[in-house]
């Protein structure tokens, strides 16, 4: 009875092991006559298909978004110099604005003291700009008169002044444009010396003028420097204002002075904050001929807080540096409400 058993189990294990055999033989078999590599080829080329599908919706996605980015740009572009175009006709660019600056204070019976006085100044800015291609040319007038009246006593100018500047770019590479620069500064009205009442000076009298070529670092209409370094400067008085000595740097007898040397004049506006623009305008200049390092100064600051479209609040400071007409630092300043119009 135990040899059957352990034949039976015998019989049993053997036909296990034939089974495993015989299957290991039949799928050898399958995969020797290569009945599976077409489906597997197949499952292959799918997968590579997919890819290659992809690939090509991507592309087709970043080319798509790259033309409609392209296509705005371009129609921005073609917006822009549309307006440039209708702004600048010719390729001029004119505007203007004329302010007028007023500013009281009066005292009646003010156990604290004071005196009452009430002032007046009015001021005409206008730009002529013009571009075409390479070239710029800015221009600007300006001009300028005030005047102040303090109780019991004579009234008086608190400003005074004609200004024309000129300014002739061709660009050379980047922000760098070879230039040539002219400039006229004048005043409108006769001055007195307070202490003698001697007049000192009237309209054109003196007179500068400044011209020279350069180079100019030009960022934007609100950003620009122009270097001059063989600039010519030219003074005129009324011959009057010489006969007993010299007057604004022209020698006694005489009515013209000439100096040659460098300049630097730079401009810079913007905006401090909403409704609040700051406006700086230096100008440098170094006499070769007599005392270089006696550098003449002029530096303006102008800052508008603006209210509304007509009124705001305006603040103008300005020094002078010139050791021909006086040995030391003259400075004005400027506050009041303004009205002011465009054009």
């Amino acid at each position: 009875m135990e040899k059957h058993v352990q034949r039976c189990h015998y019989t049993r294990k053997s036909s296990l092991n034939s089974t495993k055999s015989t299957a290991y033989i039949f799928s050898y078999g399958l995969l020797k006559s290569n009945v599976f590599l077409p489906l597997h080829s197949k499952i292959l080329k799918q997968n590579k298909m997919k890819k290659i599908l992809l690939s090509i919706v991507f592309l087709m996605t970043v080319s798509l978004s790259i033309a409609q980015t392209a296509e705005k740009e371009n129609l921005k572009k073609t917006e822009e110099a549309a307006k440039v175009a209708a702004d600048k006709p010719n390729g001029w660019v004119k505007k203007g604005t004329f302010t007028f600056l007023a500013n009281q204070a009066t005292f009646n019976n003010w156990l604290a003291g004071g005196q009452s006085n009430i002032s007046g100044n009015v001021g005409l800015n206008y730009d002529f700009n013009y571009k075409s291609g390479d070239w710029n040319w800015d221009n600007r007038l300006f001009a300028a008169y005030g005047l102040t009246k303090i109780k019991d006593q004579k009234m008086q100018k608190s400003d005074d002044r004609l200004e024309f500047n000129s300014l002739l770019g061709k660009k050379a590479s980047g922000y760098w444009f070879y230039s040539a620069f002219f400039n006229f500064k004048t005043q409108l009205d006769s001055g007195f010396d307070l202490g003698s009442g001697i007049k000192t000076s009237h309209f054109f009298s003196p007179a500068f003028f400044q011209f020279g070529p350069g180079m100019m670092w030009k960022k934007s209409d609100n950003l620009k420097v122009n270097i001059a370094p063989a600039t010519s400067k030219l003074i005129v008085v009324h011959p009057h204002f010489t006969d007993l000595g010299s007057s604004f740097g022209v020698a006694q007898g005489d009515n013209t002075r000439f100096e040659f040397g460098a300049a630097v004049n730079g401009y810079y506006k913007f905006n401090l904050m909403e409704n609040v623009t700051v406006e700086n305008i230096l100008n440098l200049y170094s006499n070769y001929l007599e005392d270089p390092q006696n550098v003449d100064i002029d530096y303006t600051l102008n800052i508008a807080m603006k209210i509304n479209k007509s009124l705001s609040t305006n603040f103008a400071f300005q020094t002078i540096y010139d050791d021909n007409a006086f040995r030391g630092f003259q400075t004005r300043q400027i506050i009041g409400l303004g009205v002011n119009y465009g054009f």
